[in-house]
């Protein structure tokens, strides 16, 4: 969260005009309760031996007695933490006031704000509460409302995303939570025999299975097993069980400030793509999923966390749903390979490569395998370049790669290099060109 240097101020004015202020649920404190605790766990796995001489040392009744000491602390500086933490929503921004001994304030800009996001952690769904996370311009990391009640953080993100919108602050309650309409829903078998037809799942599980007993007849060491084999398990895990339970229930839907995509099975999570703030859009095809006709599309988002967009779907349905992230872009039906001679520079691998330009996107794409498109709007480019190396400049060919403005560059590769040339100076003006033309990136805005 950003914060300032504290300045100091009254108790909710903003520009001459009363603010009220708001606090937390009052379930927050058993969140910010786990911080001494966490001081106690750090220190024990720092040095476990002396932890473990200490606790033989102690009796029955100092354990119990500490074990009451550290309760009432944590609870005490639960509730501190909460009772000291405020927000106010003004004209003009969201602020934020924490700390106990050195008070910060934060100052979220509502023009600058791209995305309101709604999460619920399993234990905050059964408790009734919900987590707001803000995607600024300019920040790495989100900003967060930890914890507020269901009702309560909807209301609020329907607030904030109004007065970021332009609607005036006496009617930004009115306004309620923008309509939804339906565009696209996985099930859940669909989702499974995705995981089963994908490559990282059974490599990493056969790597999980195969390299513990290769370790274990080499050294004869459970710690060195257990430290290559726990990773594994755990990456095994997370390319398979782990996103059948993030991606399960996934729904993309239409509203006037941006894609609403709900997700989740122990964890919901309502997020939102902010519009005019997509940067590259890519089609992902794993080899198994070619004769089924399913893709994967995934996104870069400025300053947004947000990568996926449709974990799994047939390809016709996903280009409508690009359809209305990229409106007036069109996925290539064809794409021009490099010339034959660059296949001395990258044997086989090279027919992977394509490349299409058309008057709405940059599409480039790479692998065999597992193929990747990327669309990259012309108004999202922040920067063309050539490059060509001494063995690329002997077979004359050369790479053109674009810039977008979520640090991530996609690349044309293999060119002719005439064409890459011709190409450089072509791109640069198409993306002026796009740059006057876009349409706004505000919320709600036509």
């Amino acid at each position: 969260m950003p914060e300032g240097p504290g300045i100091p101020e009254g108790p909710g004015t903003s520009e001459g005009q009363e603010v009220a202020e708001r606090r937390l649920h009052p379930v927050t404190p058993l969140r910010r309760a786990w911080a001494p605790v966490t001081v106690i766990v750090g220190w024990a796995a720092h040095d476990p031996r002396q932890a473990q001489e200490q606790l033989t040392r102690l009796t029955t009744a100092t354990l119990l007695t500490g074990l009451a000491v550290l309760v009432a602390a944590a609870s005490v500086y639960g509730f501190l933490a909460w009772w000291f933490t405020h927000f106010a929503v003004t004209d003009t921004e969201l602020r934020i006031r924490t700390g106990l001994l050195f008070r910060r304030t934060a100052h979220i800009r509502l023009d600058r704000l791209q995305a309101v996001d709604v999460t619920q952690p399993l234990l905050a769904r059964v408790a009734g509460v919900a987590k707001l996370k803000l995607d600024v311009i300019g920040t790495d990391k989100k900003d967060e409302l930890a914890y507020l009640g269901e009702d309560d953080a909807r209301a609020l993100r329907a607030e904030l995303l109004a007065r970021a919108a332009g609607f005036a602050p006496e009617t930004a309650h009115e306004v309620g939570e923008a309509p939804v309409r339906p565009l696209l829903h996985v099930p859940p078998g669909m989702l499974v025999v995705s995981l089963l037809l994908t490559g990282a799942t059974w490599g990493s599980l056969a790597a999980a299975l195969v390299v513990p007993p290769v370790l274990w007849f080499a050294t004869h060491s459970l710690w060195t097993v257990l430290a290559a084999g726990l990773p594994l398990l755990g990456a095994a895990g997370a390319s398979s069980a782990g996103r059948f339970v993030n991606e399960y229930d996934w729904t993309v839907g239409e509203s006037p400030d941006g894609l609403r995509i709900d997700h989740g099975l122990l964890d919901r999570a309502h997020e939102t793509v902010p519009p005019g703030r997509v940067q590259t859009v890519r089609i992902v095809e794993p080899l198994l999923w070619r004769r089924r006709g399913w893709v994967r599309v995934e996104l870069d988002v400025a300053g947004s966390s947000n990568s996926v967009l449709v974990p799994v779907a047939p390809r016709t349905v996903a280009e409508s749903v690009i359809a209305r992230v990229l409106p007036g872009a069109t996925v290539p039906a064809s794409l021009s390979r490099p010339p034959r001679r660059a296949g001395w520079c990258v044997p086989f691998w090279w027919r992977g490569y394509g490349l299409a330009v058309t008057d709405a996107v940059f599409a480039a794409r790479h692998g065999l395998l597992r193929r990747s498109l990327s669309l990259v709007p012309h108004a999202k480019v922040q920067s063309v370049r050539l490059t060509q190396g001494p063995w690329q400049r002997f077979r004359r060919v050369a790479d053109v790669q674009v810039d977008t403005g979520a640090n991530k560059t996609v690349t044309a590769r293999l060119r002719d290099a005439e064409e890459a040339a011709a190409l450089l100076y072509a791109q640069a003006d198409r993306s002026r060109t796009g740059r006057r033309d876009a349409g706004p990136d505000r919320w709600m805005a036509s």
